[in-house]
Formats: structure tokens, C-alpha cells, sequence
């Protein structure tokens, strides 16, 4: 029998990189329950693992933003932020060692988007935070932080949780 996910995978990245027309295609059939479940994030975590390591870390922004916005809506499915689901960012996040402008950028929107979070999340955001922008310091030979929207180069890893299941789904 044909591994369909590994044959999406190839057909998307046949050409090394994702384009517009493929993100469209995902948006449309990814979302098209109206939902993204933790089977889905896991095939963009693939996805977009397999992306940087074609593109050398450079992933196209309406991926990028295609991405961060499965990974939102799934772990703020109940509005909170919970520790397992902070410690599944963290793996995430953490996976290269370094927190990126799109990482940094996402982090943000799911802090103010979440109407709670754990103490587990708030010492990420903590740690992310301040480790993005001393090294967008450093790489700028100032003080402020790389402009938004720097390709992302960050390799995510690992399932999305739940606080029951260890995974989110439909």
C-alpha cells in the first residue's frame, strides 16, 4: 500500500521549495473541515521540515504564516497554553537551537491570543524571547531585534498535545 503522506511530501517538494499555489492547496485542503487536527500539524511539521532542509533554512512567508497559523489554532483550541502543550512548543522551537524571526513573531501572537497561560509557557516566552532578540542584536550590531518576517530557520519536531490525549485532535 502507498504511503500517501510520504507521496504528498515528495509531490509538494518535488521542485525544492513551496510556492503560492501549493500553499493555497494546503490551506484549502487542510482547513477544509473547517479545523486543523494534530494529524494535520504533524504532516506541516514534516513539510516544512523537509522545506528548510532543501531551501538550505529559508521557507517561503505564506508557508511560513500557513504554519504558524495551524500550529495557533491547534494548541489554542481551548484559548489556554498549558505545560504539556509548552513543553511541545519548547521542543519544537528549541529543535536548532535558536529562535528565529518567524518563531519570535508567532510566540507574540500566541501569548496575546491565549486568554491563559501556564508558568511553563511564560518561561518559554521568557527564555525565546530574550534569546531572539540578543542574537537579532548581536547579527544587527545593535540593539533592536532582525526585521519581521526573516525567513524562518528553525527545524520543528515532535506532535502536538492535549491535555488529556498527548495529542490534539478533531
Amino acid at each position: 500500500m502507498a504511503d500517501w503522506r510520504k507521496m504528498a511530501l515528495a509531490a509538494i517538494l518535488a521542485d525544492g521549495k513551496i510556492d503560492e499555489n501549493e500553499v493555497k492547496l494546503l490551506r484549502k485542503e487542510l482547513w477544509e473541515d473547517g479545523q486543523i487536527d494534530a494529524d494535520e500539524v504533524t504532516f506541516l511539521i514534516e513539510l516544512r521540515n523537509l522545506a528548510q532542509k532543501k531551501a538550505k533554512g529559508e521557507v517561503s512567508a505564506g508557508f511560513e504564516k500557513l504554519f504558524f497559523k495551524a500550529i495557533t489554532e491547534n494548541v489554542l483550541k481551548d484559548g489556554t497554553v498549558d505545560a504539556d502543550e509548552a513543553r511541545w512548543l519548547r521542543t519544537m522551537l528549541f529543535a536548532d537551537g535558536k529562535i528565529d524571526a518567524g518563531e519570535y513573531d508567532f510566540l507574540k501572537k500566541l501569548k496575546k491570543g491565549a486568554t491563559s497561560t501556564s508558568p511553563e509557557f511564560d518561561a518559554l516566552y521568557t527564555e525565546c524571547v530574550g534569546k531572539y532578540e540578543k542574537s537579532a542584536a548581536k547579527a544587527a550590531g545593535g540593539d533592536k531585534p532582525a526585521a519581521k518576517g526573516a525567513g524562518a530557520k528553525g527545524k520543528a519536531q515532535g506532535k502536538p498535545r492535549t491535555k488529556s490525549s498527548g495529542a490534539k485532535g478533531k
